[in-house]
């Protein structure tokens, strides 16, 4: 689908945007107070997936322990992960610190200005790189965040799912004929938070406020009555369903916890070891840690669904106490499987550990005693 754009309808749509902006727009939040490239980022990857309401809080701890790109590549990616516990989509926080490191070894800890040079950085899209240039460095670019796609959609009556090629490819064509190119760099800035703050604040998913929008006047969706048909759906589909046991292994206030593997779900995060056979649990604690003592029956509790973007995970909680503490330190040394070779450690929910948890997981520490 191609939508021939002419420059006075382009000009008309942004003027009005602006306009709406100069009164309307958000500009005290958090990453547009003293702007630069690495909060700019910071607050993009955040964004992904995820409200604003909910993201500032996370900002600002995340810029209190790490003031700059260089303070994120030199921090540890436990303490990283532990920041970023409750946001979801931890790949987002790995490849947060993988392209901190990638500035400071490939770009001097500079941010690089340019969309082509920014999407080679990990976890970086096109459309993050066209934030990134046009919101920090106050140049000419588009943007496609799901927002803006829903501003576009709507506003051309685009067709079909924004994640089908077809579609996408559609949207971006307008994007780029809308987006500023000789304009001020001041209204580069503007327009990119415009379009945002239009998805976000007037052009909802549900209920639009199409009155109050400064696009109406052109919107095709606003003249047939057609916005709940745009942007479209996502084929629906049956998720499939998977199982796990997790064993809460117990002394006192402890819980033994082991780091995951570094790719898969909740990659680097530490978890609760899980088995796929309650009937071995004994056997496979035994084998696992020799030289852990136990101590009466293990406690299965009720299962719990986790849900994915592709499966749901039903999690049955099974909770084991060991013989106290001393004999649990002891033998600590022993408890990493050599086979695995995960590392592991004591959890204390009254002195939590500055690691990252899985979200699950966090909430069965909290919640389940053997």
């Amino acid at each position: 689908m191609t939508i021939a754009i002419h420059h006075s309808q382009a000009k008309s749509f942004v003027n009005r945007a602006l306009a709406w902006y100069a009164v309307n727009g958000r500009k005290h939040l958090p990453w547009q107070q003293d702007i630069s490239p690495y909060k700019v980022w910071l607050s993009e990857i955040m964004l992904q997936q995820t409200q604003v309401d909910t993201v500032i809080p996370y900002f600002e701890r995340f810029i209190g322990h790490y003031p700059n790109v260089q303070a994120l590549a030199a921090a540890p990616i436990d303490h990283v992960l532990h920041l970023w516990t409750g946001l979801g989509y931890y790949a987002r926080a790995r490849n947060l610190h993988k392209a901190a490191n990638a500035v400071c070894q490939n770009f001097a800890g500079e941010f690089p200005s340019t969309v082509d040079e920014l999407t080679t950085l990990p976890g970086i899209g096109r459309s993050t790189a066209g934030a990134i240039v046009s919101l920090a460095f106050q140049k000419p670019a588009a943007i496609l965040d799901g927002n803006v796609k829903r501003v576009l959609a709507r506003h051309y009556a685009i067709e079909g799912w924004p994640g089908q090629t077809a579609t996408a490819n559609a949207l971006w064509a307008i994007a780029e004929a809308l987006a500023p190119k000789k304009a001020s760099k001041q209204d580069n800035r503007a327009y990119t938070q415009v379009m945002m703050d239009l998805g976000a604040t007037i052009c909802t998913r549900s209920k639009p406020k199409c009155t109050q929008c400064p696009l109406a006047t052109s919107c095709q969706a606003y003249k047939d009555n057609s916005w709940a048909s745009y942007p479209g759906k996502k084929p629906k589909k049956t998720l499939p369903v998977k199982h796990t046991y997790m064993l809460l292994l117990q002394s006192d206030n402890l819980t033994l916890l082991e780091e995951r593997p570094s790719s898969g779900i909740w990659g680097g995060l530490w978890s609760l070891p899980e088995f796929d056979d309650i009937d071995t649990l004994p056997k496979r604690i035994k084998q696992r840690w020799p030289k852990a003592k136990l101590q009466g029956a293990a406690v299965v509790h009720p299962t719990v669904r986790h849900t994915f973007s592709h499966y749901h995970l039903d999690i049955t909680p099974v909770a084991q106490s060991l013989k106290p503490l001393n004999l649990v330190q002891e033998a600590a040394a022993t408890y990493t499987a050599p086979l695995e070779q995960r590392a592991e450690l004591w959890y204390n929910p009254s002195q939590p550990a500055s690691v990252g948890l899985a979200a699950p997981v966090k909430k069965l520490l909290g919640k389940i005693k053997a």
